[in-house]
């Protein structure tokens, strides 16, 4: 059964939240909404997709791996403390971003309770452990306006009282702290991901908002798929534009469809009916869904593998040949056969001369007397046949 929760506030908070809801205009309540999305789940997919998909594998396995256990985390404290959202008991105090946007604003269960705020901690992880991992005085100073940005906005829009925002932010760093570390000093990833999955159990025995089995089942597909992935696909990260676009773009494609396919075998009721078993068929969902998306589809990365690459390729060379063209035209134009007289106090005479090493193009330079041995030596046109030859010989590996 779904706990009503408990209210208690400071009323300089509530003092303090109704005066900034008065002071902006609805436009102003609108921009500042915004930024509510960057503690989003579809940005925390967006931000490790692109991450794990594209750029770092490693860095989005981090970064992952620390946002999965903070969203089980903050599911755990919140339904202890089981604190209601403030537009629940504060008139004054509106509501503008719900939380599930599908469901009734003042169903407890979806909208999830009030402390600590979810978007505050999911912000302080996730923009946290990419600060932690790339160790840059330009991103940490980047992340620590989003955190405070998202927690400013959470307060905005009416949806947690101040503290639960500074809860929030506490309870990420927190986590980032511990979670961190464990990845680094725990090198054998079975027993780093039983620990969190282990540390995550009690919930399903007194958790009542939805917020929990969801978060609980991207714990369970984030760590199969990561093991899945290491063992049997090993993708390729990648650079390119267009490749990284292509990845994104299926990615969360593929996201939505599979969350609306698997709710296609039970009823609506029984999905918002909040008995045992429709949580459970929540979290068994969002452990196939992030399963699939992180193990799964990127075994289809190797099928555009060759985008961009034959651009990339021709234009290297075509460098090289004109490198070479340049290199060759220039040695024949200075001559291949170079004759100098020694000083004149010498009787012998000898020649310096420039001949090329073969299939190198080096060119070695020589005092020593001219030997009359045509396999020795080249004249001009014997070296620009060479020349000819060894262009000729790129070309065939171009139509290749």
């Amino acid at each position: 059964m779904v706990s009503t929760g408990v209210t208690f506030y400071l009323q300089w908070e509530v003092a303090a939240q109704v005066w900034l809801q008065n002071i902006f205009s609805s436009m102003g309540i609108s921009i500042i909404s915004f930024f509510s999305a960057f503690g989003e789940e579809m940005m925390m997919i967006a931000i490790i997709g692109f991450l794990y998909w594209c750029w770092d594998k490693e860095f989005g396995k981090f970064v992952a791996v620390n946002t999965v256990v903070a969203l089980v985390a903050n599911p755990l404290v919140k339904n202890i403390v089981n604190r209601r959202r403030p537009y629940f008991d504060i008139d004054n105090i509106k509501c503008f971003r719900k939380v599930a946007a599908d469901a009734d604003l003042y169903d407890i269960a979806e909208q999830g309770y009030s402390f600590p705020s979810g978007h505050s901690s999911n912000a302080t992880v996730a923009y946290g452990s990419i600060a932690v991992y790339m160790k840059k005085a330009w991103v940490t100073i980047c992340a620590v306006i989003l955190i405070l940005l998202v927690g400013f906005s959470r307060i905005v829009v009416g949806a947690h009282y101040i503290t639960d925002v500074l809860g929030g932010w506490v309870l990420g760093i927190v986590v980032l702290a511990i979670v961190a570390v464990l990845q680094k000093k725990v090198s054998n990833k079975y027993i780093l991901y039983a620990i969190f999955l282990v540390l995550g159990i009690p919930g399903f025995f007194y958790c009542t908002s939805t917020d929990f089995y969801d978060s609980y089942g991207m714990m369970v597909g984030c760590f199969t798929a990561i093991l899945f992935e290491e063992k049997y696909v090993n993708f390729a990260n990648t650079k390119n534009v267009i490749r990284i676009i292509l990845r994104l773009a299926g990615g969360t494609a593929l996201y939505f469809v599979l969350n609306s396919l698997l709710k296609l075998p039970f009823s609506k009721e029984f999905l918002e009916s909040g008995t045992t078993a429709a949580m459970l068929v929540r979290t068994g969902r969002k452990a196939i869904v992030t399963f699939i998306i992180m193990g799964i589809y990127p075994m289809l990365f190797k099928y555009t593998a060759k985008i961009g690459k034959h651009e990339t390729a021709g234009t290297a060379q075509a460098l090289e040949s004109e490198t070479l063209s340049e290199d060759t035209a220039e040695a024949a134009a200075e001559g291949v056969v170079l004759e100098a007289t020694k000083d004149a106090e010498t009787e012998d005479t000898g020649t310096l001369r420039a001949t090329d090493s073969g299939d190198s193009g080096e060119l070695l330079f020589s005092t020593e007397p001219i030997v009359e041995d045509p396999a020795a030596s080249r004249t001009t046109d014997e070296y620009m046949q060479w020349v000819k030859a060894q262009q000729a010989e790129i070309d065939n590996q171009e139509d290749k």
